[in-house]
């Protein structure tokens, strides 16, 4: 599919436009609906503007006496350089850094972050060796975020793709509003944590706290711990084959999978007994798989 102007799109009628952007819509039943794409139609997966990166360009920034609004633009920058993997050295805790990036990218963080870091990606590769504060990987679309220590509250809220990983532990609502992707935890989480969880999955290796998929309507949590209680219309159910050999998989991936394997896991899905549930929008009914 060419990319389209504005103008182009402004002279098609909505049914025109919806075709055009590749957008469909269809009545479910049920099942997940699936798009599949076309490996010759690569260009669905990139945005027309994305900069031409080389992952062996490397470089480095010390962002030790910068804001984070200068490491964000000096990130960009770089990028606009051809530069396709960057280490950001002391970091020093700062908010709302890396976020925004909508193109692949090796970005490497040598320290902790603070609040709303690397939020509203499209496609990097994330590695912090450090903590994160609040609301790491908000709204993330694809790409992997690795987290070497522990994360706080909201961690990968209204998360909609990619992978989003911490080897240690996390607060309160994890994946709360999540709408797609996976979130592997190595520890432990706390209370409510996919709370209002519409689609994707949650693993975690350690305990759960209370409230555990709290008015979840649709997606899978697998817990590996104890759980202190479930939430309202969170349901244990049955852990089959198939997902023993998702979580060996995933689980080794990241160098997360308990030396005693999976069989131990807890399966918690939405019992769909809420009130409002066949309410619901059709595409918020949608089952990932």
């Amino acid at each position: 599919m060419a990319s389209l102007t504005d103008a182009e799109l402004n002279a098609m009628t909505q049914d025109e436009r919806v075709n055009a952007l590749g957008m469909t819509t269809e009545q479910l039943s049920g099942r997940s609906l699936l798009i599949e794409f076309s490996p010759d139609e690569a260009e669905r997966f990139l945005y027309p503007w994305a900069p031409d990166v080389d992952f062996n360009k490397r470089t480095e920034i010390d962002t030790d006496e910068m804001t984070s609004t200068e490491v964000n633009t000096k990130i960009r920058d770089l990028m606009a350089e051809g530069y396709g993997t960057i280490v950001i050295k002391n970091p020093r805790g700062k908010h709302s850094i890396g976020v925004g990036i909508l193109s692949k990218l090796n970005l490497i963080f040598e320290g902790s972050l603070g609040y709303f870091g690397v939020g509203l990606i499209d496609g990097p590769n994330v590695r912090i060796n450090g903590r994160v504060g609040w609301s790491c990987g908000e709204n993330m679309m694809s790409g992997t975020i690795l987290i070497e220590k522990n994360a706080g509250s909201t961690f990968g809220a209204a998360l909609r793709g990619g992978d989003l990983v911490c080897r240690g532990s996390v607060g309160s609502r994890t994946g709360i509003d999540m709408k797609g992707g996976t979130i592997i935890v190595g520890g432990d989480t706390g209370a409510l944590s996919g709370f209002m969880m519409q689609r994707g999955r949650i693993v975690v290796c350690g305990n759960a706290g209370k409230d555990l998929g709290d008015s979840i309507y649709d997606g899978t949590i697998y817990i590996g711990g104890d759980i202190r209680s479930l939430g309202v219309d969170a349901v244990e159910a049955e852990l089959t084959d198939t997902d023993k050999s998702w979580l060996t998989r995933k689980l080794n991936q990241y160098e997360l999978l308990p030396e005693n394997g999976v069989e131990h896991f807890t399966k918690v899905v939405a019992g769909k007994q809420l009130w409002n549930y066949d309410n619901l929008e059709p595409t918020e009914k949608k089952i990932i798989l």
